[in-house]
C-alpha cells in the first residue's frame, strides 16, 4: 500500500471514529472513575455528544441537563460540594455513562520538568518503607501523557486514569507531589488529587500558550515553525535516520561486541587500569565519542540465599550495558537515571565473579561519577565494587548527531498537556522547573511571571495559588565568591515570589546533590511546598520558610540586614557563626564578608576592605558550601542578592 493511500485511509477512519464517538456521550479523560473533584466551588462538567442532543446528569438524587452545541460539546454546572465521597455520577443521552468512586477534595496541578516528574519508582531504595506501607485511597494521581502539539490547543488527553495510593500505584506517583499530598492530607484530612503534567528537560517557553509567546518573538516564531507538520516530520525523520546510522556504525566498530568482551573467558591482561569511580582520560578515549569496556572481578564467599541480587552502578556517562558472568543484567539509555539492576541470583558462583560494563560515550568525558553507590548486594551483604577496574577503548566516533528535542519547543507542551485541564477546577499549582533555563535568567524573569499570569487567565482564576521550588544546590561545592547562573536564577525566582501575588516558594538550597541534577530527597521538597500551601492557601499562622531579608541600611561601611521568619531565633548549621556572605562596592568584584549577630533578627555584614558597599549576596554560588543560616524550624535562609542603591 502506498504512503499516500495509507494517509487517506487514516483520515477516513479518523472521521468515522469521531462521528461514532460523538454519537454517544464522551467524557474527557480527567472525568473518569476514581476522579477527585475540587470541593467548595461550582464545578464545570463537560464532554461531547451528537449535535443538539440533551445530556442529563444524575447526582445525589438531582438531575442536571445541558444541550450540545454545534460542535457537539456540552457543559453542566454542578453546585459546590463539601469534601467527601465516594459518589457515582450517571450521564444519560442516547447512551449511559457512569463515573464511579468520585471524591471531592483539593486538586493540585503538578508541572515543570524532571524533578517534578521523577516517580517514586526512582526513589524506591530511598523510601522503601514509605512505598511498602503506602495505602491511602484518598490521595490520587492522574498522570498526563507526555505529548506535544503545535497546531492548536487540544481539548482532551489521548489517555490517562486516576489511581489511588497503594503499594503498586505509588511507584508511578511524582515523588515531590506525593510527599506534598501526604503532608496536606495529614493536616486537612480531605482527599488530595494530583494532576501530574510534567516533562523532563522542558524549558518554561514550552509551557506557555500561543498568545503569551507573542511577547517573545524568538519563541513565537519557533512555535509557528513547528506548527508546520511537513517541516516537523522531515526533521524527525532525518534526525532519527542520522542517530540510527551513528549507533549502527558504533556497533560495527565496537571490537568488544565483535569479540564478545562481556564473556568471562576473554583475555583482559592487556587492558589498562582505572580507579572507579572516575573517568578515563581524554587521551585514552582519543578525545572523542565512542565506547569503552570496563571489567571488575568480585569474590563472594557464599552463594546467595535469596532469588535476586542487586547491582548498583551509581551514575554512568552516558549509556551502559551491564553484564555479570557473561549475561546482561541491565541497560540504561542516558546518564541520569541511577543504575539499580536486579538479576537472578543463579548467575553468581562461589569465589570469582566478573562484572563487565559496556559504556557508550556520546561526546565528552565518560566514566563512573564520584560520590555515588557502586555495590553488589548479596542477601544482607553489601560488597563495595569501587577501586581498581580494568578498561579498554573499543571504538572511537565523532560526537552523536545533534537532536532538536521537538517536545521542548515553545508552546508544544501547553497545547497538549495543560490546555485540556483548564476547565477543571484547581486548588493550586505546584511547579518545579528552571534548570533548563539557567542559561538566561534575565529572560526567565520575564517569561516565568508571564506564564503564571496566562495560566491564571486560562483557568479563569486570577488568584490561583502558584507554589514553586527554588533551584537547589548543584555542581562542585565552593566557598569562594563566584558568578553563577544558577544563583542568578534563584534570585529571579525569589523576586517572582516577592512581586507576583499569591505565590509561595520552597527553598531547597540544602537539598541538592553536587553530582546529580536529580537529587533524591523529594520528601523535604514536598514538605516545604506543603508549608507554603498551609500558609498561603489554608491560611495557617505558621513560619513556612527560612530567614529572608526584610529591610536593610548601611552604617559605618557595614550593612545591617533585618530578617523575617525568625520567630524562634537563629540556627547556624556546622558552626556558631553565620557564614556564606559576599560583599562588593561595584557589583563586579566580590569579597568574602563577615557576619555578626546584632539581635534576634539582625545581622551585620562587612569586610574591612569595603568602605562603600554596593551589593551584598548570600549563598551566591552553584553549590554554596558555607551557606549555614537557618531558623529554629530547620528551614534554610533564602539565597539572595541585595543591590543597596535600589529602593527596598
Amino acid at each position: 500500500m502506498s504512503l499516500d493511500l495509507k494517509k487517506k485511509l487514516f483520515v477516513v477512519l479518523f472521521f468515522i471514529s469521531v462521528g461514532f464517538t460523538f454519537a454517544q456521550i464522551k467524557l474527557p479523560q480527567l472525568i473518569s472513575d476514581n476522579v477527585i473533584l475540587q470541593r467548595d466551588t461550582e464545578l464545570k462538567l463537560w464532554g461531547w455528544v451528537s449535535n443538539g442532543e440533551v445530556v442529563t446528569l444524575q447526582f445525589q438524587g438531582k438531575n442536571f441537563t445541558a444541550k450540545a452545541n454545534g460542535d457537539g460539546k456540552w457543559e453542566i454546572k454542578l453546585p459546590a460540594q463539601k469534601a467527601g465521597g465516594p459518589y457515582t455520577m450517571t450521564f444519560n443521552a442516547s447512551n449511559k455513562v457512569e463515573v464511579k468512586n468520585i471524591l471531592f477534595g483539593d486538586v493540585y496541578l503538578c508541572s515543570g520538568q524532571s524533578n517534578m516528574e521523577l516517580p517514586m519508582s526512582r526513589l524506591s531504595d530511598t523510601y522503601s518503607e514509605e512505598i511498602k506501607n503506602a495505602n491511602n485511597s484518598k490521595i490520587r494521581q492522574f498522570e498526563v501523557p507526555d505529548e506535544y502539539e503545535f497546531t492548536g490547543e487540544r481539548d482532551d488527553f489521548s489517555s490517562g486514569s486516576w489511581k489511588e495510593v497503594n503499594g503498586t500505584n505509588i511507584l508511578e506517583f511524582s515523588g515531590v507531589a506525593y510527599f506534598f499530598a501526604k503532608a496536606i492530607f495529614e493536616k486537612e484530612a480531605v482527599p488530595i488529587g494530583l494532576i501530574n503534567s510534567a516533562l523532563g528537560g522542558s524549558p518554561v517557553s514550552a509551557w506557555m500558550d500561543k498568545e503569551s509567546l507573542k511577547e517573545f518573538p524568538q519563541f513565537y516564531e519557533e512555535h509557528l515553525q513547528w506548527g508546520n507538520q511537513t517541516f516537523l516530520d522531515s526533521v524527525v525523520n532525518s534526525e532519527q535516520k542520522a542517530i540510527n546510522n551513528w549507533y549502527g556504525d558504533l556497533d560495527k566498530k565496537d571490537t568488544g561486541l565483535q569479540e564478545e568482551w562481556f564473556k568471562p573467558d576473554v583475555d583482559k591482561t592487556s587492558w589498562k587500569e582505572v580507579e572507579i569511580p572516575g573517568c578515563i582520560s581524554a587521551e585514552d578515549r582519543n578525545n572523542s565519542a565512542g565506547v569503552a569496556w570496563f571489567s571488575k572481578t568480585v569474590n563472594i564467599s557464599h552463594l546467595p540465599e535469596s532469588d535476586t541480587v542487586k547491582l548498583h552502578l551509581g551514575r554512568l556517562v552516558d549509556m551502559d550495558y551491564a553484564y555479570v558472568n557473561g549475561k546482561q543484567v541491565g541497560h540504561t539509555g542516558y546518564q541520569y537515571p541511577p543504575r539499580k539492576y536486579k538479576f537472578d541470583a543463579k548467575l553468581l558462583k562461589k569465589e570469582e565473579n566478573e562484572i563487565v560494563v559496556r559504556l557508550v560515550n556520546n561526546g565528552g568525558p565518560t566514566g563512573f561519577i564520584k560520590d555515588k553507590p557502586y555495590h553488589l548486594i548479596v542477601d544482607k551483604d553489601t560488597l563495595n565494587i569501587s577501586g581498581t577496574w580494568q578498561f579498554k577503548q573499543a571504538a572511537t566516533m565523532p560526537n552523536t548527531p545533534g537532536q532538536t528535542f521537538i517536545r521542548w519547543k515553545s508552546g508544544g507542551l501547553y497545547n497538549a498537556m495543560i490546555a485540556p485541564i483548564t476547565n477543571f477546577e484547581l486548588k493550586g499549582v505546584l511547579w518545579y522547573q528552571g534548570e533548563s533555563d539557567t542559561d538566561d535568567p534575565d529572560l526567565y524573569a520575564e517569561t516565568f511571571p508571564k506564564m503564571i499570569k496566562s495560566w491564571r487567565e486560562h483557568f479563569n482564576d486570577p488568584d490561583l495559588p502558584f507554589l514553586f521550588v527554588q533551584l537547589p544546590n548543584f555542581m562542585e561545592e565552593t566557598t569562594e565568591p563566584q558568578e553563577s547562573s544558577w544563583a542568578k536564577m534563584r534570585e529571579v525566582q525569589r523576586n517572582t515570589n516577592l512581586n507576583v501575588p499569591h505565590t509561595g516558594m520552597a527553598v531547597t538550597i540544602d537539598l541538592g546533590e553536587w553530582n546529580d541534577i536529580h537529587p533524591l530527597n523529594k520528601r523535604d521538597v514536598g514538605n516545604r511546598l506543603a508549608l507554603e500551601a498551609r500558609k498561603l492557601i489554608y491560611k495557617e499562622d505558621i513560619v513556612s520558610s527560612g530567614p529572608a531579608p526584610l529591610d536593610w541600611k548601611i552604617k559605618d561601611g557595614a550593612v545591617l540586614i533585618n530578617f523575617d521568619n525568625l520567630k524562634s531565633g537563629w540556627k547556624f548549621k556546622n558552626g556558631k557563626k553565620p557564614t556564606g556572605f559576599t560583599i562588593s562596592e561595584d557589583g563586579k568584584t566580590f569579597y568574602k564578608a563577615k557576619a555578626e549577630i546584632l539581635d534576634d533578627k539582625t545581622l551585620k555584614i562587612y569586610n574591612n576592605k569595603i568602605k562603600n558597599p554596593g551589593v551584598v549576596r548570600y549563598a551566591w554560588a552553584n553549590n554554596p558550601g558555607n551557606a549555614n543560616l537557618y531558623n529554629q524550624k530547620d528551614l534554610p535562609a533564602v539565597p539572595f542578592e541585595i543591590e543597596l542603591t535600589k529602593e527596598k
